[in-house]
């Protein structure tokens, strides 16, 4: 009796194939599970690939199949929920399973290094428990508390709904204990790198356990060890960005995300996840309540409260005697301005500073000028490769393409006409700060945004000296709206609201409003009440009026009704397929023949939108067009998109662009 070999079913990354490889197991093995790593010879170099299972049947001639080079891990590193969530997830964003079990894997252990931790780091020191968890929720974080706790054990999904300032931290930190207390783990994300040391700060100084970190700005080894400490159940807590989603948690009992409607969550680039949505999932097959925290809900989950899919709690007040900021319309219309400051706005910042109070001021737009021109001959300084001007940044005398990177030193004379009448139109943080120190020269302005917080160590030093008491006037970009407690600010201002007022993207007032609320949640912190001033040109906009009259929530509903009546997300669901390319009608011919493919199996009557160029129809240098499938009935799409997907590749152009599906897109760029 012939004794059939054992064939091994791998996942390959960095493979643009949506099957798995087959090879043969070497004789001498047994017992190989799903979840190890193997090197494998494939073509003409050998590669790391994960196994997902075994059999004796094959696909192929068993004369063709290749024997594997080496067994990497004696054990699964993943354990087979794991591996059930990467198939759903691999499946539901239609994304090669090699490139997704890649992701689920720190780089150490994609280029198979050994899986072990060098160094186990030191427990922190925490406070007694009776000092640190005893004189402080109020009523609604304890019917927060007891409702999730109560939940402890099953699969629910919360939406934590708690105004800026109302103690969601502590919602967070009381149910983690109790977590902690059954001898579970925790998984807690957030959206930004930049949020990740105060949290870290505040579970230290908490809890006696291993808290684990995780987020790009580690090092390799830092994120492998990590990642050992939770799957090896060393680590009882992990608190990371979107990427440590992923991380096996062989005990684990609670899922955090906080500022859960940050579109941060989504991946915007290769495989294209939202670790929102994966995390929902991913509490599904564990078995244990999902937190979904945030002072302004995404329009998906409360549609998913309004369904009783998701469980609604709300925060409405502010903890312990905090009150919630005066907001006020300063209308900039026919007002002369200096520096983009209105006199309002001078006038409010002299009086809070006098006060020896802080003052932060949020203007979403870096560098010194978004725009050069030629007061002579109209030439403006525009970039190559992208439809777009080029930033000045005068500080490093650059001319800059904030999209594709391309810099140029900074002209004096214009190329077309020769003339030195150049003008600097617009207002970036740069030239505000050197406007605000010019007019504030007794104080100290501080700029934080992705230019000034480059080096190592420089954001956790300036939000030091903000807390410290060290800086006067706080500027910044996105940086500063999410999440950060500055007890001392009083006072926020808005520069630029009517920026996010006029969009394409259907998503633009939703961004808008989150936005305002979270920059606004800056201001009053503590016992001193804060004002929030925003200047527009547009002081009767329905968006600032309901936000501002009515707050977030009846905005939410409205914008939910808007939304139905379009029959868009959360009311249908989008699929967008984009593709790019150096010559610009390839892409377009390219998705025409995906769009007449995808009619020929068309059978549930998906919409099927375009080839359209992209808002930005040229970047980098590439010419970016668009394909949207949209459909009220998410299995109806993703039926066409089950058929259509493994087909693309077999269309004449599609080895000659570089084309990406993104289910549930969060923007339309």
């Amino acid at each position: 009796m012939t004794i059939k070999p054992l064939i091994l079913k791998v996942a390959i990354p960095a493979v643009p194939f949506f099957q798995h490889f087959e090879y043969l197991a070497p004789e001498d093995s047994q017992n190989l599970k799903a979840g190890i790593r193997l090197e494998v010879p494939f073509g003409k170099t050998s590669k790391i690939g994960f196994l997902i299972a075994t059999s004796f049947e094959s696909d192929y001639p068993i004369e063709k199949l290749k024997p594997i080079t080496r067994i990497i891990d004696d054990i699964p590193l993943l354990a087979e929920i794991d591996l059930k969530l990467l198939h759903w997830v691999a499946g539901y964003y239609h994304h090669p399973i090699g490139e997704v079990m890649s992701a689920a894997f720190p780089v150490a252990l994609r280029q198979g290094k050994e899986a072990v931790i060098k160094k186990l780091p030191k427990i922190a020191e925490s406070e007694s428990e009776s000092e640190t968890i005893q004189l402080i929720c109020n009523e609604a974080q304890q019917n927060a508390i007891d409702k999730i706790s109560a939940t402890l054990g099953k699969f629910n999904v919360f939406v934590l709904d708690g105004v800026t300032g109302s103690g969601k931290t502590e919602v967070y930190m009381q149910l983690i204990q109790t977590v902690l207390e059954r001898n579970q783990q925790v998984l807690v994300l957030v959206p930004e790198i930049t949020l990740t040391p105060q949290l870290q700060q505040r579970f230290q100084a908490r809890f006696s356990t291993h808290i684990a970190i995780s987020h790009s700005k580690l090092t390799d080894i830092q994120r492998k060890n990590a990642w050992l400490l939770m799957q090896s159940g060393a680590c009882s807590l992990l608190l990371g960005t979107r990427s440590a989603l992923f991380t096996p948690l062989p005990n684990i009992g609670l899922i955090i995300l906080d500022e859960e409607h940050d579109s941060s969550f989504k991946q915007q680039e290769g495989f294209r996840f939202s670790a929102r949505d994966v995390a929902v999932m991913r509490g599904k097959l564990a078995n244990v309540p999902v937190v979904l925290g945030s002072a302004t809900p995404s329009l998906e989950s409360l549609y998913n409260v309004k369904n009783q899919r998701y469980q609604y709690l709300q925060l409405p007040e502010r903890a312990g005697n905090a009150l919630p900021p005066l907001v006020q319309i300063i209308d900039i219309r026919q007002q002369k301005l200096q520096g983009g400051l209105s006199v309002k706005l001078l006038e409010e910042i002299t009086v809070t500073l006098a006060k020896n109070e802080q003052v932060l001021l949020f203007l979403n737009r870096r560098g010194f000028a978004p725009t050069l021109i030629c007061d002579g001959c109209g030439w403006v300084a525009r970039c190559v490769h992208c439809d777009a001007n080029l930033v000045i940044h005068k500080n490093k005398n650059l001319l800059r393409c904030h999209h594709c990177g391309t810099e140029h030193q900074l002209i004096s004379n214009c190329p077309a006409c020769q003339s030195s009448d150049l003008t600097s139109l617009g207002l970036g943080t740069e030239r505000l700060e050197s406007i605000l120190t010019r007019l504030f020269s007794n104080k100290t302005v501080l700029r934080l945004d992705r230019d000034s917080t480059q080096k190592k160590g420089a954001l956790d030093d300036f939000l030091a000296q903000i807390h410290n008491g060290e800086a006067d006037i706080i500027l910044g970009t996105q940086l500063l709206a999410k999440g950060h407690h500055f007890p001392n600010v009083t006072l926020v201002a808005i520069l630029d609201v009517d920026s996010g007022l006029f969009s394409t993207d259907f998503h633009s007032g939703e961004k808008l409003a989150q936005l305002i609320v979270q920059v606004s949640g800056r201001a009053g912190r503590e016992l001193k009440q804060g004002k929030v001033l925003l200047q527009t040109r547009q002081p009767e906009h329905p968006l600032l009026i309901e936000l501002l009259r009515d707050g977030y929530a009846k905005f939410a509903a409205l914008a939910l009704a808007e939304r139905e009546m379009a029959c868009l997300p959360p009311f249908s669901y989008q699929a967008l397929l984009r593709a790019h390319h150096e010559n610009e009608e390839l892409p377009q011919t390219f998705l025409q023949a995906v769009a007449e493919l995808a009619q020929s199996l068309n059978s549930q009557n998906v919409q099927i939108l375009g080839a359209i160029p992209a808002p930005m129809a040229r970047r980098a240098g590439q010419y970016r067009f668009q394909l949207l499938f949209q459909h009220e009935n998410r299995t109806a799409l993703h039926h066409l998109l089950h058929q259509l997907v493994p087909q693309i590749s077999t269309l004449k152009l599609a080895a000659k662009v570089r084309w990406s599906l993104d289910v549930d897109p969060v923007d339309l760029y």
